[in-house]
């Protein structure tokens, strides 16, 4: 069942790769009855369209009129979260090592943020949304009523990633934990150094390090957070509340 926050109720979590931002953002949003929005799954479509169409990944005026003219949908339930761009389904397309790479470069480019900001602006501007990516909480939200900055120690991020590789893709199964973690730590410095939206918490951001702790206290953390926020609303606490398919975030 939802939960009443203020105005809205827009809730960003933010943090570096392999932190757990996905697994817990859907939880949530689950949880909340809120729509859920992966804004790292909108550069990976856009990341996968670029490639297909053959378009250099540092043109950044052909990526910024590209991302400018697709249509980006993210649609169901936040456990079961679909993909399409221009009603093409790229879920499992979007998840290879290549457009992950591809993803990270372009999402440094200005001009395709500037874009794909508000794009996500858009989605959410209705509120009762649960949003996870880079700057949810420093530049597409800065006024969200909770912002989460969820972290992990550099080698668990790896670890989680590797892992989660060796179920992905053959390409992905071949690639060494060194690697990942060379990749996660390069990613990192992407992250951090861009010039536009640099990955970063919010001073406002509640701070949470998910090294040494299991999805579930994670997202029991965030929700007691939120009760403490908003200490005369309810939420219901199964995980299993249905979210209907209306949740659809579209960025065109």
């Amino acid at each position: 069942m939802s939960l009443e926050m203020s105005k809205r109720g827009i809730i960003t979590i933010d943090g570096p790769s392999g932190s757990g931002k996905s697994t817990v953002g859907k939880l949530l949003a689950k949880r909340l009855g809120y729509l859920y929005l992966d804004t790292g799954a909108m550069y990976r479509a856009l990341a996968w369209k670029a490639l297909r169409l053959g378009i250099p990944l540092d043109d950044s005026e052909k990526l910024a009129r590209l991302a400018e003219h697709s249509q980006i949908v993210l649609s169901g339930d936040p456990e079961s979260l679909r993909v399409s761009i221009d009603g093409e389904d790229v879920t499992e397309a979007i998840r290879s090592p290549e457009i992950s790479r591809a993803a990270s470069l372009i999402a440094t480019i200005a001009e395709v943020r500037h874009v794909m900001v508000a794009k996500q602006r858009e989605i959410g501007r209705s509120g009762k949304i649960v949003l996870e990516g880079r700057d949810t909480g420093t530049v597409v939200f800065p006024d969200a009523d909770v912002k989460f900055f969820l972290d992990a120690r550099l080698e668990v991020r790896a670890r989680r990633r590797f892992e989660q590789d060796l179920g992905g893709t053959p390409e992905a199964a071949g690639a060494s934990f060194e690697h990942v973690l060379r990749e996660t730590e390069e990613r990192d410095r992407r992250d951090a150094e861009r010039s536009a939206s640099p990955l970063r918490r919010a001073e406002d951001a509640v701070y949470l390090d998910s090294s040494d702790l299991s999805v579930e206290q994670v997202l029991e953390r965030m929700v007691e957070v939120i009760r403490q926020r908003f200490p005369s609303d309810r939420l219901e606490s199964p995980l299993t509340s249905p979210v209907d398919d209306s949740h659809v975030a579209s960025g065109r």
